[in-house]
């Protein structure tokens, strides 16, 4: 398994607002539409997988730094 990011949401784990809070987090972080940043695995769990489409870890790494 990659890299793991340790990030807390404020929304609860209830209904899918914890996902969407940290999709939205992560999208402005690395300045991108929220609809590239989606949770892919690990919907019901403290530890997702996330995807974020048209960068690579690279410049995932590189916006996150900055942010």
């Amino acid at each position: 398994m990659g890299d793991v990011l340790k990030i807390r949401v404020a929304a609860v784990p209830q209904d899918g607002r914890a996902n969407d809070a940290l999709e939205v987090l992560l999208a402005e972080a690395l300045g991108v539409r929220r609809a590239t940043v989606r949770v892919t695995a690990g919907h019901g769990s403290t530890r997702k997988l996330v995807a974020i489409d048209g960068l690579d870890r690279a410049e995932i790494d590189r916006r996150l730094a900055q942010a």
